[in-house]
Order: C-alpha cells, then sequence, then structure tokens
C-alpha cells in the first residue's frame, strides 16, 4: 500500500531503492504517528471534515494501535510502503470508508515532520533524564573528594595542583552547559509543523492552534514553507546538541583512561569493570571508557554528515532527507547507552590517595610558592625568578600546603551554584507540556 498510489506499477529495484530502510525506522515514529493522526481527527471534526461518530470510531482504533505500538506488536506489513500508510491500512480494514478520510488536509510530508518532532522531543526527554543521573553522581563524587588533591596538567606537564573535587566538578558544570544546548534544540523541536501538508498550506479552513495545543507544543512553524524546510534544519541543529554532550562524555572517558594506566595511576577500577588480554595476564584494559570515547566521537560527527546532504538544498521537499533518517534516528539509543554506562562506571572508581607526595610532583607546588612570595610583598616577577632560581639549582622545597579560596577553586568548588545551574535549565523544558497532552490524546471516551 501507498498513500500516492495511482494505479501504476513501480518498478521492483526502484522501489526497493526508494523505500530504502524506511519500513525498519518507521516503526521508531509509529507511536508519533498515531499521537498526530488523533490530534489531526479532532481537528477535522471541528470543522466539519468527520462526523462525531466517525471521529469516535477512528480515535478508538487510534488508541488501539497506540497500544499496540506500545506492547511492540505493531510491524509494517510487507508492501505497504511506510508507517502512515500501515496506519491508514489498519483503519480502513476496520472502518473501511472512515478509514480513508485520516488523510485529509495533511501531506506524507508534514507527517513525517510531525512525526520527528515528537520523536525528538521525547528522545531528548529521556536524555536530559539520564543526563541527571549522571550529573548527580558527579556533584556527589567531587563533594566525597573535595580534598583529595590531584596533579593538574598543561601541555601534558605537570602544572598546578588540583583535586578530584575539581575534576569531578569540572565534568559535572559541562553537563549544566550542555544542557542549555539541547534546550536550545528542544525549543526548536516544539514548534509544530502540522498543516503546512506539502509545504504550501491547505485550502481546507483547517485549525493549526488547536493541533498546536492538543500535541502540548509550545508553538508552531507559522510560515508553511518554513515548516517544510525545518526538515533537516531541526535534525541538524539537534544532532549539534547531541554532539556537545558527546564530547563532555568522551573528553571525560579519556581522562579516565589516561588518570587509569600505570604511568599515572591516579584511580582504579573495579576489576569486573576491566577487560584482559589474551597472551599478557597482567592487563586490566578500560575497554569500556575507550568504547564510550570512539561512540561519542562517532556522534560529534553527525552534525557534519547532516550538513551535507541538508544545507544546499533549495525550499522545498526533497527525498533527500530520508537518508538523514538512517544516521539520525538510531544515534538517541547510542547516546543514551554511553550515558547510562558512563554513569554505571563512574559510580565504580576508586581514587589514589595522597598522589601529591611523590617527589616528581614536587613542581606542582612553584606557583603556590611564587604566590606566598608575592603576599609577603614582593613583586611577582621577582618572585617568579626566586622560584624559578631554586628550581634550575635543585633547591625548590615544596610546600605542599593549598589554601585556594575563590569561586569555584579546589576550596571552594560551588557544586549549589552548578547544582542550581543544571536544576533551573531542566525547569525550561517543561515535559509535562507533552506529557499531559499526550494523556488526553489517549482518552478517547472524553
Amino acid at each position: 500500500m501507498k498513500l500516492w498510489d495511482k494505479d501504476i506499477q513501480t518498478d521492483k529495484l526502484i522501489e526497493q531503492f526508494t523505500v530504502g530502510k524506511d519500513r525498519e525506522l518507521d516503526l521508531l515514529l509509529a507511536r508519533y504517528d498515531v499521537l498526530g493522526s488523533i490530534a489531526h481527527i479532532i481537528m477535522l471534526e471541528s470543522i466539519g471534515l468527520l462526523s462525531a461518530s466517525e471521529r469516535l470510531a477512528l480515535h478508538r482504533e487510534l488508541v488501539n494501535i497506540h497500544a499496540s505500538v506500545v506492547q511492540e506488536e505493531f510491524q509494517i506489513q510487507d508492501g505497504v510502503e511506510d508507517v502512515h500508510s500501515q496506519v491508514e491500512l489498519l483503519l480502513t480494514r476496520k472502518l473501511g470508508e472512515t478509514g480513508k478520510k485520516i488523510h485529509a488536509a495533511r501531506s506524507r510530508n508534514d507527517q513525517v515532520l510531525l512525526d520527528i518532532k515528537l520523536f525528538i522531543r521525547e528522545e531528548l526527554h529521556r536524555i536530559t533524564e539520564g543526563v541527571t543521573g549522571l550529573f548527580k553522581i558527579l556533584i556527589d563524587k567531587s563533594d566525597q573528594y573535595r580534598h583529595l588533591l590531584i596533579p593538574g596538567y598543561s601541555h601534558l606537564q605537570v602544572a598546578m595542583p588540583s583535586s578530584f573535587g575539581l575534576w569531578f566538578g569540572s565534568y559535572a558544570e559541562s553537563l549544566a552547559e550542555d544542557m542549555q544546548i539541547m534546550l536550545a534544540a528542544y525549543r526548536i523541536a516544539d514548534q509544530n509543523p502540522l498543516g503546512s501538508a506539502a509545504g504550501y498550506g491547505s485550502s481546507f479552513p483547517i485549525n493549526r492552534q488547536m493541533t498546536t495545543d492538543l500535541l502540548g507544543f509550545e508553538t508552531m512553524h507559522y510560515n508553511v514553507i518554513n515548516a517544510q524546510m525545518s526538515r533537516g534544519k531541526t535534525e541538524r541543529i539537534t544532532s549539534y546538541a547531541l554532539s556537545t554532550l558527546a564530547g563532555t562524555l568522551s573528553k571525560m572517558a579519556g581522562d579516565i583512561c589516561l588518570f587509569n594506566c600505570q604511568n599515572f595511576g591516579f584511580l582504579s577500577l573495579p576489576d569486573k569493570f576491566t577487560t584482559g588480554s589474551s597472551i599478557m595476564p597482567h592487563k586490566k584494559n578500560p575497554d569500556v571508557f575507550e568504547l564510550i570515547r570512539a561512540k561519542c566521537n562517532k556522534i560529534q560527527a553527525l552534525p557534519n554528515e547532516i550538513d551535507h546532504i541538508w544545507i544546499n538544498l533549495n525550499s522545498g521537499y526533497f527525498r533527500d532527507m530520508q537518508v538523514i533518517k538512517e544516521s539520525f534516528l538510531p544515534v538517541f539509543v547510542e547516546i543514551r547507552n554511553c550515558i547510562g554506562m558512563l554513569s554505571y562506571a563512574v559510580a565504580g572508581i576508586v581514587p589514589t590517595a595522597d598522589i601529591l607526595s611523590d617527589s616528581k610532583y614536587q613542581y606542582v607546588f612553584s606557583v603556590e610558592a611564587v604566590n606566598k612570595l608575592v603576599q609577603q610583598g614582593i613583586p611577582f616577577r621577582e618572585a617568579y625568578k626566586q622560584v624559578s632560581r631554586q628550581i634550575s639549582e635543585g633547591s625548590f622545597q615544596p610546600d605542599r600546603s593549598v589554601n585556594h579560596t575563590h569561586e569555584g577553586s579546589i576550596g571552594n568548588l560551588c557544586n549549589n551554584e552548578i547544582t542550581q545551574k543544571m536544576e533551573s535549565t531542566l525547569k525550561l523544558f517543561r515535559f509535562e507540556n507533552k506529557d499531559k497532552a499526550y494523556h488526553n490524546l489517549l482518552m478517547f471516551e472524553k
């Protein structure tokens, strides 16, 4: 079944090539296609294109289809082109001619646009829940190890004192910043394209504000051409947000790999978190963190891939957009798995105590020595030269005490402020709007 069928037989090779992976990928969109159809038929009834009894019958069957999707029983049959066609086929089998009325005032273009928007909203909700969990682990670890010093590095050279509290907290705040970028992506997705049809609107007197409200959107894409052009652009912006988050996860995983190696020895991993070597019995490899790093680096390439498909297209719809789905839709599972695994593994990290007592780290305190001389009234440049001479002569004896008090330093981590930064951003997503809207749509008796 094809929604565009005109009783013309399509070449089988052409059909296989053009359908691509749509049947497989559209299963990810099925729930949202049904929810969008429920909102659409309520609107169609309001403008007289469906009778109350027709709307009720369609509504009931759509709720049943939604249940089959949730229970993972929904399938797109052989010979059916996509999820939109499958839903309409099921309705037509049950309701006859009434089932065929559901496509009035819609195009597959705005249907898939809507499905992707709803899919993105839900997936970003899941990601923020995962990030919130990881954030809490990092803040707790930061508080727990706030006084455990480690060397800080610049150019991979020993630089200045740091701490595990500072290190864990740095990634917590980075996640809070990542959520600000994610919020921008969510707001782009939180706009209703339904009613743009094939990109030029409809001669039916549709009520786009009604479907906007029914689906819990913050607003709509008002201009119908712009609504159509949001296909690709929305995925591109969302991929940048995912890439930013993936960058934080990758960098942290890389740090853990470095800190865990014998040359550093800043932390250890439980044996059950590591893998071995086929010939070296002593090996304990941090494979989980290496894979997180690689998977997140791959995710960071996604915006570039979408750019190369989308960026030079004219206004209006092109089938090129189908190719974006193949990389874009599965990426959410990939990044959620990375977040979950990093959360699980980081919780098991055991930092090493008394790291800076090793003589190879004595110069990490050189800046502390300079600053103490400055506090005694010696000009900074002269103090710098004095300590430099001591290091050159081999007479430098570090004072290993550290007293940093300013905001965001070793002695004043500002974890409460960082937590507030995260919480204030999370409140702005207003996920409850979509959740309440979906609940209401599925209560067809009312």
